[in-house]
């Protein structure tokens, strides 16, 4: 299933990883894990956040994919469905019975 990943970063946890260099780290490994189709990083409500659209195939992976933005970003995550355009128009024909 395509979902999208919010995170907001905690402002002093995200400048501690920044000074010591693993935000890029705990970054990289994320998006290595999550092979994502689509990644934004900007600010949003005043923090740093990512937005990540990838394909979850299992939920069961959740706590190993992100709990390094929770322990040592302090994150506040969303993971929620997703569709793009052609996944919309799909679902609207099946809903007319076509």
């Amino acid at each position: 299933m395509r979902v999208m990943l919010r995170a907001h970063i905690d402002t002093p946890a995200g400048n501690e990883s920044i000074k010591s260099g693993g935000l890029p780290q705990l970054m990289k490994k994320l998006m290595d894990d999550l092979k994502p189709e689509a990644a934004y990083f900007g600010l949003s409500e005043g923090v740093r956040t990512c937005w990540i659209v990838f394909d979850m195939q299992d939920s069961a992976k959740m706590p190993p994919l992100l709990e390094g933005l929770f322990m040592q970003l302090h994150a506040e995550i969303e993971v929620f469905p997703v569709m793009d355009a052609q996944g919309l128009e799909q679902g609207l024909r099946e809903m007319a019975g076509g």
